[in-house]
């Protein structure tokens, strides 16, 4: 029932998914986080990294550029 509940932008991604969506790489995403280079929002899970599928997204939005 909780998962039903949850909204589809909550979704928890992992390090090498989000990494998949960005075009980069989990070790790009942990040098990000260790220099805080970009702002992007991620949850600690005991000694995993996980990603919000709506911060994925709004971290894409903030990075456009218009042409």
């Amino acid at each position: 029932m909780a998962d039903q509940q949850r909204k589809e932008g909550d979704e928890l991604l992992d390090e090498k998914e989000t990494a998949a969506i960005l075009g980069t790489t989990a070790g790009t995403l942990q040098v990000w986080r260790s220099t805080k280079r970009y702002p992007l929002p991620y949850v600690k899970v005991g000694r995993s990294f996980r990603y919000k599928r709506s911060a994925i997204a709004d971290f894409i939005t903030s990075r456009t550029i218009a042409a």
